[in-house]
């Protein structure tokens, strides 16, 4: 780990309690930060107690929003006396994406979660996945990094795991799942894209689950609210927090409080997403959709239409579904590209005891 690493977390005694604000100091001069440095807001909140670490991220992507909301709350809300061991909360992970409402930023157009493990000496976003991987992953003992489908996707409200890598890891993210208790699981390969954070845990041992909720560049209020009292109840199943009780004041939200009796749904539909899921435009134009999300479908149902701009005497391009399942993730903005995902069809489970070797 090079020194440069070391002191990019400012502000912050990972060895002291209480509740702590600094930044990563992410070095990078342009026309627009010409200070040379991105300050990417951490806190971390430690308690009396001895207890797990745990690692806590969202703004992965700069248009994905329960999840920064989420934290930012944890942040101002938890009280650090109430931890056991230590939480580290990252809401705006990638700042540059984060402060444009952009999937990745126009400072290097690089995507965070395909980044890993990144370079110390290089970008702003490989300096970003350098410290997650080299400095705050070794620390950690769970993760959990909240997604969202960001601008032009929504997704079935979803915690979105891995596979493996054992079958002790798996039991572990099996756990963790049941108590974010989201309607859906989404299931993929281990290693199912190249440089995420998810892989990252895998290889450095550690329990890691993450999420999609919901989409379309905004916040789905019943997502959130069914996201908040998740996060709670993870919190308590890893041992960082005691169990919910239902006597604690939990701010402003008491109306809906994560902490009241707070029960996961009447069960987790696991999901298999894999390579042949999407439903991919093979030309641009104007994409209609036929059906809606979590809608189930058998082969040869209609998916929906794309209209081409231009070519008025053209018929419309149809599209259908080449496999049976439900439609896990929907395109929303109508203009797409060739190439453009229209829908991913992942495919129910039986139970969670699907695992990949």
């Amino acid at each position: 780990m090079s020194s440069h690493t070391i002191d990019a977390i400012v502000g912050i005694d990972f060895a002291a309690a209480g509740r702590q604000l600094g930044h990563l100091a992410v070095v990078h001069s342009d026309n627009e930060h010409d200070g040379a440095v991105i300050p990417v807001p951490i806190a971390v909140l430690s308690g009396p107690a001895e207890g797990p670490t745990v690692l806590l991220t969202a703004g992965t992507h700069g248009d994905e929003y329960e999840g920064q909301v989420l934290l930012h709350e944890l942040i101002r809300e938890l009280d650090p006396a109430r931890v056991r061991g230590r939480i580290i909360v990252l809401p705006s992970l990638n700042l540059p994406a984060v402060r444009e409402g952009r999937r990745v930023s126009a400072v290097d157009r690089a995507n965070l979660n395909r980044a890993l493990p990144g370079d110390a000496e290089g970008g702003p976003t490989a300096q970003i996945a350098h410290i997650v991987e080299g400095v705050l992953l070794p620390m950690a003992d769970f993760v959990l990094d909240i997604h969202s489908g960001g601008s032009v996707n929504e997704y079935v409200p979803s915690a979105f795991v891995y596979s493996g890598p054992t079958e002790t890891d798996w039991s572990r993210k099996v756990a963790a799942v049941e108590a974010f208790g989201q309607p859906y699981c989404v299931i993929v390969s281990p290693d199912f894209v190249s440089g995420s954070i998810s892989g990252a845990a895998d290889r450095a041992g550690v329990t890691m689950i993450s999420t999609e909720l919901a989409g379309r560049g905004t916040i789905n209020r019943r997502v959130l609210t069914d996201a908040r009292a998740g996060l709670y109840r993870l919190l308590a199943q890893v041992g960082v927090i005691a169990p919910p009780s239902g006597t604690d004041d939990a701010g402003p939200h008491r109306g809906i409080d994560p902490e009241a009796d707070a029960v996961a749904g009447p069960g987790i539909t696991y999901l298999e997403l894999g390579p042949r899921s999407a439903v991919m435009a093979r030309a641009a134009g104007l994409f209609e959709p036929s059906v809606d999300l979590g809608q189930p479908v058998a082969v040869g149902d209609l998916i929906g239409r794309i209209h081409f701009i231009e070519e008025l005497g053209r018929p419309w391009q149809e599209y259908r579904a080449h496999m049976e399942g439900l439609v896990g993730t929907l395109r929303h903005p109508t203009l797409v590209q060739t190439g453009t995902t229209l829908v991913n069809i992942v495919v129910p489970l039986e139970s969670s005891s699907r695992m990949e070797s």
